[in-house]
């Protein structure tokens, strides 16, 4: 049973949010608007909802929700019994109606989206996989830094740089005579980060090293590539899960700007735990090990890293 201190608890841990009592009724908002309404009893909690879904949800479950007040039809409003929820499902209730009442931008930085379902995952393996020599890159790379990349090595850095260059990057190549920029910066980042970067898989990720995943980022993509270019978000997230395929979900601007609204270090940190927590939900799902998954899925050549970015690919950047 979900419990009045429990809303205000996930309630004012959301920015922005502040508690007023207006005629003997709590109420949680954000500026003018109001998001949470408890009821004078508090037996019953008003929140924001999306009004064309109202019908389906309260004839789905008609114990545990209840329409609102005729005076608050008209709005994106809906209630519920407090005694029908638990505290889990309560705060996600709680931080989708918060999500309602402020930016997109701030909502994105502060909320973790919701992952995949084995179904969804598996339906956009599918159709990853339908694009046709999807992996050929990848299998080239792979067998050229074999058995693990090093960008000490310059062939690896060249190897890197045709890579992204295969995945859209479109990086130019230096002229006869210019400097290697990209490869020069690419010597010296790794000097910097090799030793810090994690050999894990996304599930086993810490948050410690999700922070180091997140400042190794943060420098790449600020390496200079060319006279007026740097290596950039895109190609910088893509270039680490080169480098760390079982860590790292990559992303790309579409992905980035639908998700976390930024594409800094910040953002790609909780992209990283975005993964990770999607890792776990599908891996408890399908009872598989995070190594079986991608190859029941049809992606057994590419890890589950992978599989989840391709997944947002499909749904996100695809789909425009």
């Amino acid at each position: 049973m979900a419990t009045v201190e429990q809303v205000r608890a996930a309630a004012l841990r959301l920015p922005r949010t502040e508690e007023h009592l207006i005629r003997d009724r709590v109420k949680f908002r954000v500026g003018r608007i109001v998001y949470l309404a408890l009821s004078p009893d508090e037996t019953t909690l008003g929140f924001a909802f999306p009004r064309e879904e109202r019908a389906a949800l309260l004839a789905a479950e008609p114990d545990r929700y209840l329409p609102p007040v005729p005076s608050d039809e008209r709005y994106n409003w809906l209630r519920l019994r407090l005694a029908a929820f638990d505290e889990a499902e309560l705060t996600e209730i709680v931080e989708e109606a918060w999500r309602m009442a402020v930016p997109k931008k701030l909502a994105a930085s502060v909320l973790m989206p919701v992952g995949p379902t084995l179904a969804e995952l598996r339906a956009a393996a599918e159709v990853f996989a339908g694009y046709g020599a999807v992996d050929t890159g990848w299998e080239r790379w792979a067998a050229e830094t074999a058995p693990a990349a090093d960008l000490a090595d310059p062939a690896h850095r060249a190897a890197l740089h045709r890579w992204l260059n295969s995945w859209g990057c479109r990086i130019r190549y230096p002229r006869p005579g210019e400097p290697d920029l990209m490869a020069d910066g690419l010597a010296g980042w790794w000097q910097r980060h090799a030793a810090a970067l994690p050999a894990v898989s996304l599930l086993k990720l810490t948050d410690q090293q999700i922070d180091r995943l997140a400042d190794a980022y943060a420098e790449l993509q600020a390496l200079p590539v060319g006279p007026t270019r740097t290596l950039g978000p895109t190609a910088a997230a893509k270039a680490l899960y080169a480098l760390r395929p079982t860590a790292v979900m990559p992303w790309d601007a579409a992905i980035a700007k639908r998700l976390h609204g930024a594409r800094d270090g910040a953002a790609f940190a909780r992209h990283l735990r975005c993964g990770r927590a999607w890792a776990g939900a599908v891996l408890a799902e399908s009872g598989l090990t995070e190594q079986r998954l991608p190859a029941e899925l049809g992606r057994g050549s590419v890890p589950l890293a992978k599989v989840l970015d391709d997944y947002l690919y499909v749904t996100i950047t695809a789909a425009g």
